[in-house]
């Protein structure tokens, strides 16, 4: 129960539920988000509705957005965040794709429902040569839609202006931005800066000297998806942060090296925890490495820390991502009201590489790797 105080203003009819009285209180808390309406007839009706009528406050925040503030909006009042991050909202509107572009089944319902179909499943595809060549366009593509994004990173551009390129050179390619609706997300990449360790949603902040940022772009075109990711320093960016950066691609990179017909999948996290906590970093447990071909998320799931039971051997057409998510601190992480964005528990710093890859005869390629 809030201890808020209601605010007197002009009278109105109360919002409780089944009262229709005058009302000449607000909520405060709408007042701040400009939310109209929102008037009680006492401080014992408005305690009364706290549980229903604390709802609106995130509504409102999502619609409108709080006065502006240094540091960030706050749109979750009450929210403990761990670091220094804050969501700058109003978030800008969705994104349109032209109709000529081929959508997997969730653009517009936002259910991914033949990906649902399969989640039951320990089965991993084995991709036909066919299919690993129409993997090797997409995953060029998605490469190339990761530089440019990559490119357009820099002190005082917003997250909301790179997911604006990204969304863009998407289109440009005859592709659509696999994250964009995805069980309701509402961007075509993601921005994760500093402790956000994965699923940051672009918005209106603006990046900041010192900062990190991973930048995670996902596209479809002629059936299927592509996944990959960078983490990249923003201006000046002290030793701590430039070593967590290179050890989570070392991390990658000893993962990958392991990648041949006949390695347990269970095996991965293993090479890729001792790197990092070899150089004082934890791995984040929450997040698994993933099969990515006709489905933006299909086996085999396997987790990136060591000693773990994932289920599964490699085998020539395996076609999956790997995406290590180191931290500085600890490795548990909190997830924010919005439901997308993960932080790490202690707000110290993250973070992230990730390709997508197919298992050859005598060890992998890596589909998504800069060329030349």
């Amino acid at each position: 129960m809030t201890t808020t105080t209601v605010i007197s203003t002009e009278q109105q009819v109360c919002q409780g539920v089944n009262c229709d009285k005058a009302a000449t209180l607000q909520c405060p808390t709408c007042l701040k988000l400009q939310f109209p309406n929102s008037f009680f007839c006492s401080q014992g009706c408005f305690k009364d509705n706290w549980a229903t009528h604390k709802a609106i406050h995130k509504i409102a925040a999502l619609v409108n957005g709080p006065p502006a503030e240094e540091g960030g909006s706050d749109p979750w009042p009450g929210f403990k965040f761990t670091g220094s991050i804050r969501p700058h909202y109003p978030l800008s509107p969705r994104r349109l794709v032209p109709d000529h572009i081929a959508r997997p089944d969730y653009a517009e319902t936002g259910v991914p429902l033949s990906e649902y179909s399969v989640q039951r499943s320990n089965a991993i595809e084995a991709l036909s040569p066919e299919d690993i060549d129409k993997m090797r366009v997409v995953c060029q593509l998605a490469r190339e839609v990761l530089d440019i994004g990559l490119a357009a990173i820099r002190v005082g551009v917003t997250t909301d202006e790179i997911d604006r390129i990204v969304h863009e050179a998407t289109i440009e390619r005859g592709a659509y931005p696999s994250s964009l609706n995805y069980n309701g997300f509402k961007k075509s990449c993601c921005t994760s800066v500093n402790e956000v360790i994965c699923h940051g949603v672009p918005d209106q902040r603006k990046l900041k000297d010192g900062d990190i940022v991973n930048l995670d772009v996902s596209i479809y075109k002629d059936g299927f998806h592509a996944d990959l990711d960078d983490t990249v320093p923003v201006g000046n960016v002290d030793e701590t942060g430039l070593r967590l950066i290179k050890t989570t691609r070392e991390c990658l990179d000893k993962a990958i090296a392991m990648v041949k017909p006949g390695t347990l999948y269970r095996d991965i996290g293993n090479v890729i925890e001792k790197h990092a906590t070899s150089q004082g970093f934890s791995v984040v447990k929450s997040f698994l490495a993933h099969g990515v071909h006709r489905h933006f998320h299909c086996t085999p799931n396997f987790p990136h820390y060591g000693r773990n039971k994932a289920v599964g051997v490699m085998k020539e057409g395996h076609v999956f991502t790997i995406e290590p998510m180191i931290n500085e601190g600890t490795w548990k992480d909190v997830m924010w009201p919005d439901d997308w964005t993960a932080v790490t528990q202690d707000g110290k710093r993250s973070a992230q590489f990730e390709e997508t890859m197919v298992v050859t005869k005598t060890g992998v390629e890596i589909l998504t790797a800069r060329r030349g």
